[in-house]
């Protein structure tokens, strides 16, 4: 079995699962708790068939097709800038939260976005409506979906990540917005 040239079957190692499918780590925690403390971690080079045989004898087709719903899931939760930046246009309701660190923040923002902060998490949870559009974050686009994730599960119905984040927004819509690289 394959996803865009990838090999996804159950004798794939977890990194190539994790190649075809970015957010299949998010999916197994969320699903199975898989991977997201070191006690039910994975290794790069396991199998998934390995993986689902040391947790509870999981069958590697269903966690594979689960893995390939949440990936579907993730594509409609994903936002492009262009789309981002006509929603921001046709509705001013529409929030725009940025989940960067502060130092990031203010180095390069999109206007009108909120810097994520404990105040700002705690109006979001108790004061937003479930409803409104909201727009998530991050710096290249990997971590906003962990965090629309998060805001689904806390029954927010419109949220959304922006696909390559604020380094996408600024190729593509916003050239004034400066890019940046993290130090590794």
């Amino acid at each position: 079995m394959s996803f865009n040239g990838q090999p996804t079957g159950s004798h794939s190692s977890m990194r190539e699962v994790l190649d075809a499918f970015p957010g299949a780590q998010r999916a197994l925690f969320r699903k199975y708790h898989i991977g997201g403390c070191s006690s039910c971690g994975f290794q790069p080079e396991e199998t998934l068939e390995a993986l689902c045989r040391r947790n509870n004898n999981l069958d590697p087709d269903d966690v594979l097709a689960h893995i390939r719903r949440s990936h579907e899931d993730d594509s409609r939760m994903s936002v492009e800038p262009t789309t981002l930046e006509r929603w921001l246009k046709e509705d001013a309701s529409t929030g725009l939260v940025d989940i960067r660190s502060r130092e990031e923040f203010n180095a390069a923002s999109i206007a009108g976005s909120l810097f994520l902060s404990q105040g700002v998490m705690q109006e979001m949870m108790s004061r937003w409506p479930r409803d409104r559009r909201i727009v998530i974050v991050d710096h290249m686009g990997k971590g906003a979906l962990d965090a629309a994730a998060y805001f689904q599960g806390h029954g927010f119905t419109a949220v959304h990540g922006l696909r390559g984040g604020i380094d996408a927004w600024a190729q593509a819509v916003d050239a004034q917005v400066p890019r940046y690289e993290l130090g590794r």
